[in-house]
């Protein structure tokens, strides 16, 4: 009898975790090539330079991410392809979709190259002048100004008050999962779990997360980054993130507007 009971309660427990729609969005792409990099393999004669474009690798991780997740859940991607996709195009797919949770994947860049590691942010008002540079340039494809930019600031406001401790929560499961990986497996400094103003977050109205997967201005940490290794354990990391918050703190679909 115990047993059919679990049994139908893990039933339950699967129908309704498939119901969760998740959008996985690769950041930038066309000719939004977002950050630059390149390292050096090989030496002497056979040494060579490694050019890789930020869009690029944040489509590759996204692919993985959705992968993991689709026996789970609803996963979808903002895109697939290498095109260009404007913040607001991106917030469409959400509300087209119904999407119920947005994770948007980027790689950071610093005109330091010593500056390294991973950061997770999520929608929230804050006073960081270190993150307030993240915004400049995850921000400014958007454009906006006079009254467009009032009317996003006020959506910007209103989606936070609906959202951040849902979107917190999110960022914080998965970039828990990520501190038990990048640091010990690839020697990726915790830069911490952030609150920052991105107009893809908050366009999208629902709860969601923006990932800095590492600097793609730092040569060794690029090296790594662009390896099928990392890209597999991150994936595995931000999948397994998003699959524990729905499970334990996801209790009904969210709808905002």
């Amino acid at each position: 009898m115990h047993k059919c009971l679990l049994t139908i309660f893990l039933s339950l427990f699967s129908l309704h975790a498939f119901a969760v729609t998740v959008l996985i969005d690769p950041g930038h792409g066309g000719d939004d090539h977002g950050a630059k990099g390149s390292y050096t393999v090989g030496s002497g004669k056979k040494k060579s330079k490694i050019d890789i474009k930020e869009k690029d690798l944040t489509l590759a991780i996204a692919k993985k991410v959705k992968e993991l997740l689709t026996p789970h859940c609803h996963a979808y991607l903002t895109r697939s392809l290498d095109n260009n996709l404007s913040l607001e195009k991106r917030a469409e797919v959400a509300e087209t979709i119904k999407a119920d949770l947005f994770v948007s994947i980027h790689v950071n860049s610093s005109r330091s190259h010593s500056a390294h590691g991973f950061e997770t942010y999520y929608l929230d008002n804050h006073d960081d002048a270190a993150v307030r540079k993240v915004e400049e340039v995850e921000n400014k494809i958007s454009g906006g100004a006079g009254e467009e930019a009032i009317i996003r600031q006020i959506l910007t406001d209103l989606v936070i008050s609906r959202t951040v401790t849902s979107s917190k929560a999110l960022a914080s499961s998965i970039h828990g999962e990520l501190g038990k990986v990048l640091p010990k497996k690839f020697k990726l400094t915790d830069r911490g779990l952030r609150p920052g103003l991105f107009y893809v977050l908050a366009l999208s109205k629902r709860p969601a997360v923006l990932l800095e997967a590492g600097f793609l201005s730092n040569e060794k940490e690029l090296a790594k980054m662009n390896s099928e290794k990392f890209q597999d354990e991150y994936a595995r990391a931000v999948a397994e993130g998003i699959k524990k918050f729905i499970k334990t703190r996801y209790k009904s679909p969210v709808s905002l507007f």
